[in-house]
């Protein structure tokens, strides 16, 4: 069983959902302060800071052990996803800050960072989902997967804000309702 990458493929449909709900936020000609700050805080605790944790600390490193390389190949590609989303997110943050402080003209600085992050993202989950997963798959015994699994409930159970992922799952599924998205 494939109980590690199939993990972190279910934790892609709640991204991609929330990718989903920041598209829907940059069509709106004003935005909720609030959302714009708790889509920020989703995307450092949970995608970066609980999902690419699982990923860059344990599942990648494993992927070595079997041969793969951090320096080149589709490890190097995932990494550079995750550093170009990172960049991405500070400058959302950045102009998240501008717009809090009464400057309406840092919105479309908002907006084009989640549009690209959100590009990015989708983009990246295809790569991860269809091809770097599916080499894990090849490579990773029954037994490695299923301790993979158990130390990804570890990462899962609480983020580094002691905020478990099921929380903000559903935390992504109250906006996803906030945007009549389904």
């Amino acid at each position: 069983m494939n109980l590690a990458t199939a993990n972190l493929e279910e934790d892609h449909v709640h991204i991609v959902l929330l990718t989903d709900v920041m598209e829907k936020m940059t069509t709106l000609p004003t935005a909720n302060s609030f959302h714009l700050d708790e889509v920020v805080t989703i995307i450092k605790q949970f995608a970066d800071g609980i999902h690419h944790a699982k990923e860059e600390d344990l599942l990648f490193p494993k992927m070595v052990e079997k041969g793969f390389s951090f320096q080149q190949g589709p490890i190097t590609v995932m990494m550079n996803d995750h550093e170009q989303g990172r960049t991405f997110v500070r400058n959302m943050t950045e102009h998240i800050l501008k717009y809090k402080a009464g400057n309406p003209e840092a919105l479309p600085e908002v907006y084009k960072n989640m549009l690209n992050y959100t590009e990015l993202l989708r983009a990246h989950i295809g790569k991860e989902n269809n091809i770097l997963f599916r080499m894990a798959d090849n490579v990773l015994t029954p037994e490695e997967q299923q301790l993979l699994f158990d130390e990804f409930k570890q990462i899962g159970g609480s983020s580094s804000a002691g905020i478990g992922a099921s929380d903000f799952i559903h935390r992504i599924l109250i906006l996803a309702k906030a945007y009549n998205i389904r």
